[in-house]
């Protein structure tokens, strides 16, 4: 087949990055598809645990962070007798760090595979080397550890696991915030942690004036609790309609999953909850902004429940400038476009 032996205890060691640890659950579900039988547990960053909480897959969630626990040399000795304890049998590194491979090595796990540097390629007995980053999903990236060692890979989409007390949490907080059953309820997501990604906050404004007012949508608005002041924006400019919910900042990783599930409609930019609510699934579909970023490299997947509407300008895409003056890509999407297509989604829901 592929000339890696059953093995019996996996670990994958995995990214920094919140979207980036969610794209990488397809990797975590094709090698449990090839090794059924097999234990498989995962290593992150523990602000990574909420986007793999409830994956059934997975048996064991294993904390890393080079910043707090295993910073230094003594962290890092007590994070190799811990692993070593655990007798993995294959470790698959999606970090191209050569700190990762070197303490996977020191810990003796026998087959260690990940993508080839220089540096660190007599650290690992299978070495492949790397896709192009910016020609191919980021998905397809981690994907391609897997079958650069010759392994298959039998799925692609990533994935998101709610659980049902967190289910019953969302609509309890539906509830007690006035949403009645039967409403239409649009999440708008108008936050990000890049500034170059976000629409125009005024464009959130007239679009949620124009949802609440031209088919008496509810809307909810999501974020962290720095988006708080975005959801006070929004607010008033809804004077004389349904005052928006605002979950900013009440609602972690796992509780906007599941009240993602709720919606009607989601809108939102390239950004962690745009591919949190896609694969959480849910009875609604999603309206995706993408202006700098190309959707061929970040963009959903699965794409059945997505719309992606992109904003126009001239410039390369992707672009990474981060100090963008203008923001013109994300501006050309104008709140009348997205309100045209929200409006052919909810009709269809109607």
């Amino acid at each position: 087949m592929h000339n890696i032996r059953e093995p019996g205890r996996i670990a994958v060691f995995g990214v920094n990055w919140l979207g980036d640890t969610l794209f990488s659950t397809a990797v975590i579900a094709s090698l449990k598809r090839t090794f059924p039988g097999s234990s498989l547990s995962c290593i992150v960053p523990p602000r990574c645990f909420p986007v793999l909480l409830g994956n059934p897959r997975i048996e064991r969630l294993i904390a890393f962070d080079e910043k707090e626990a295993q910073r230094g040399l003594a962290g890092k000795f007590r994070f190799m007798a811990e692993l070593s304890g655990m007798h993995f049998d294959a470790v698959f590194l999606l970090h191209r760090s050569f700190g990762r491979a070197l303490l996977c090595r020191l810990c003796g796990i026998p087959e260690r595979v990940g993508y080839y540097t220089p540096k660190r390629a007599f650290l690992l007995t299978r070495a492949p080397s790397a896709p192009d980053p910016f020609r191919v999903h980021r998905i397809d990236y981690y994907l391609g550890v897997l079958e650069g060692a010759g392994l298959p890979v039998s799925v692609r989409d990533p994935e998101f696991f709610v659980l049902p007390e967190e289910e019953s949490a969302a609509g309890s907080f539906l509830e007690e915030s006035g949403i009645r059953p039967g409403e239409k309820i649009v999440g708008i997501n108008p936050g990000g942690n890049w500034m170059p990604k976000r629409w125009p906050l005024e464009h959130w404004k007239t679009l949620a004036a124009a949802l609440s007012g031209e088919c008496g949508c509810r809307i909810v608005v999501t974020g962290g609790a720095q988006d708080s002041s975005l959801a006070r924006e929004i607010s008033s400019a809804l004077r004389g309609k349904p005052v928006p919910v605002s979950a900013c900042g009440r609602s972690d990783i796992r509780h906007f999953a599941a009240l993602s599930r709720r919606f009607d409609l989601f809108i939102s930019a390239d950004s962690g909850p745009l591919h949190i609510a896609n694969c959480a699934g849910g009875r609604g579909r999603i309206i995706a902004l993408f202006g700098p970023t190309d959707p061929a490299l970040t963009g959903p997947r699965p794409a059945q429940r997505c719309d992606v509407l992109r904003g126009s300008c001239g410039c390369k895409i992707p672009c990474y400038k981060t100090d963008c003056a203008d923001n013109l890509c994300m501006r050309s999407i104008t709140p009348q476009q997205v309100l045209r297509k929200a409006l052919e989604i909810l009709s269809v829901r109607a």
